[in-house]
């Protein structure tokens, strides 16, 4: 839950890495994310997922049970406590997400039609990913397309791969090979996962379907097996004030103006005082409520219910309500902190900040 700590207060625990859904407009990015959340609830009855503001935690128990018929090929003993993907996939967001030294994305995924091929918006992506050093894999996604596919839903890709005809095989490997081409002369080496034996050295390649389900398990053990073995040391669990990023800035019945925001360091607490940017300059001000879905609830009922917490831990997506929010522009940086005195220090930051991110749009 937003608000539990888990494990002892003494050993350092890793936070959840933050996932980002990229990719070409109609390549399935919002298919992935609603098939990767599905799959996470049917795997534990109770919620097996954990609704938060604008992202959804997928925790460490659901994954290893979803990628369990893998155990003999990737071993996965999770450290990290989940993964939190980001729930509005695109460009659009991803710019927003950024953060001083690069993004607020740990890992993305970088959804390509196996059938189609690099588009336009794929190479758009990939700049995007290799401007702000973001690592990432691909998910080859629609392997179900692919003529004469014989669905085995849900079913790992090395065994549903094992299933198809050799034709079909031949069709997949020749298209696996077309995206390491255009991979090759991106200048980022890239394979199929099943034959990488140094994950530092070369992009994986996770043939998927959204749609049957086949493949979601290796996406998901791959996914956890990278970020925790290449950001211990961006992962680690933080204490003290909170640092984040504004997602979208909008009315809410009761409270005025809200920011949903993601956490991806530190506690934010009720009451903290915070620093943000906004279209005048930075503002300061109280949090007056931290709100989180309500848990359990069917997550497309138009009726979203929210639930007031005292606290959230990074990583985190939260609705915060505050007096003179009005002004906050999206994509600005949301610091706590600690006094009168600190938030003066970090005004002049978050300045210098939205200075660059307005350089940049103009850029864009």
């Amino acid at each position: 839950m937003a608000g539990d700590k888990g494990g002892g207060d003494g050993e350092r625990r890793l936070r959840q890495p933050i996932v980002v859904v990229l990719g070409h407009v109609d390549h399935g990015k919002t298919t992935l994310l609603d098939k990767i959340r599905r799959t996470a609830v049917a795997a534990k009855e109770a919620g097996g997922i954990t609704q938060h503001i604008g992202a959804s935690i997928v925790p460490a128990d659901v994954i290893e049970k979803i990628a369990e018929p893998l155990k003999k090929v990737i071993p996965v003993k999770l450290v990290i406590p989940g993964l939190l993907f980001i729930d509005t996939p695109g460009h659009e967001l991803f710019s927003n997400l950024r953060r001083r030294g690069g993004s607020v994305a740990d890992f993305a995924i970088l959804v390509v039609d196996i059938m189609e091929g690099f588009k336009p918006q794929t190479y758009e992506a990939l700049e995007l990913l290799k401007e702000r050093r973001v690592p990432f894999l691909i998910a080859a996604n629609k392997i179900d397309r692919i003529p004469g596919w014989k669905p085995n839903p849900d079913a790992p890709f090395i065994e549903t791969i094992r299933r198809q005809d050799p034709k079909v095989r031949e069709i997949l490997e020749q298209r696996v090979y077309e995206i390491v081409g255009k991979m090759y002369e991106a200048g980022l080496p890239a394979e199929l996962f099943t034959r990488i034996k140094d994950f530092r050295r070369k992009i994986a390649i996770v043939p998927v379907s959204a749609r049957t389900g086949e493949g979601i398990p290796e996406l998901l053990a791959v996914l956890a097996g990278l970020t925790q073995t290449y950001l211990k040391e961006r992962l680690r669990y933080a204490e003290g004030p909170a640092k984040g990023v504004v997602l979208e800035v909008k009315e809410m019945q009761g409270f005025g103006t809200v920011v949903d925001a993601v956490i991806y360091d530190g506690v934010l607490k009720k009451e903290d005082i915070i620093v943000v940017g906004g279209r005048e300059g930075p503002i300061v001000t109280r949090v007056r409520a931290l709100l989180m879905p309500a848990p359990l609830q069917d997550i497309r009922s138009r009726e979203a219910r929210f639930v007031q917490v005292d606290r959230v831990y990074a990583a985190a997506g939260v609705r915060i309500a505050a007096p003179g929010l009005d002004d906050v522009i999206a994509g600005s940086p949301i610091y706590a902190a600690e006094s009168e005195e600190e938030a003066r220090k970090l005004m002049e930051a978050v300045q210098r900040e939205i200075e660059e991110l307005r350089h940049h749009h103009h850029h864009h």
